[in-house]
């Protein structure tokens, strides 16, 4: 499959001891995007992560220590920006995101002329449900993140993103590590940037190979933090963007 991308796009997957899942979703990458590029944040691994990258062709930008999703994909975005990317798009490296979705979102941000796209499991796409404490959390996340970006979104906390040229440059010099922070602050940051956030459904799938770096309770836990980490970025100065409003 060929992608209609409008610009040169570099997939990006922050990956931490992810040896076992990566051949495979590197493989199906390279069968359904053979005109997208792809990189792997080593982020600090201690098994083959980095040497299975390679082996399958990826570039790969390998962390001394474990910086978590948000400080692999802020090293993923200089990465970009300095390699002349205009886009790039966040995929798990766990198999949990379909990169056939990729062309959907793609195909999103150019019809709705959108700066970030969020991959969303609950947008009426495949049957993955959250549950308890996380779904409250989730929903309510989405709620108050919808009301400030001015549009309905209802998977703010998702790890699959498309970022367009005025959000790698803006995401190159300014994301949040924390985690969390690089979903829910991230978003905060864009709009306050005046960038424009939209959404498009995608199917979650069981991970395929590894272990979850996040417990479902202690996800909980630190979700419900987000709320407090969503009031500390709403409270965070405006930064302008790096290199003018030009997409």
């Amino acid at each position: 499959m060929q992608t209609r991308a409008i610009t040169r796009t570099l997939i990006v997957l922050p990956a931490w001891n992810e040896q076992e899942a990566l051949p495979g979703v590197l493989d199906e990458i390279h069968a359904e995007l053979s005109d997208v590029d792809v990189l792997v944040v080593n982020d600090g691994s201690t098994d083959m992560t980095s040497q299975v990258a390679r082996a399958r062709g990826a570039a790969v930008v390998d962390l001394p220590v474990n910086l978590g999703v948000g400080g692999a994909m802020r090293a993923g975005f200089k990465y970009a920006l300095r390699e002349g990317y205009d886009a790039v798009v966040q995929l798990d490296a766990d198999g949990q995101h379909d990169p056939r979705n990729v062309v959907d979102l793609l195909d999103a941000a150019r019809e709705q002329d959108a700066d970030v796209i969020i991959g969303a499991r609950f947008a009426g796409t495949g049957t993955y449900r959250a549950r308890g404490p996380r779904y409250w959390a989730m929903r309510t996340l989405s709620s108050v993140l919808s009301r400030l970006v001015g549009t309905r979104l209802t998977d703010t906390t998702s790890g699959f993103k498309y970022s367009g040229p005025r959000a790698v440059r803006l995401f190159a010099a300014d994301y949040p590590a924390e985690y969390l922070g690089d979903t829910i602050e991230s978003l905060v940051i864009a709009h306050r940037a005046g960038l424009t956030v939209r959404q498009v459904g995608v199917e979650m799938r069981p991970r395929s190979g590894g272990e979850p770096s996040q417990s479902p309770i202690r996800a909980a836990v630190f979700l419900a933090r987000a709320g407090l980490a969503l009031v500390i970025a709403l409270t965070r100065p405006k930064n302008p963007l790096p290199g003018g409003t030009a997409r």
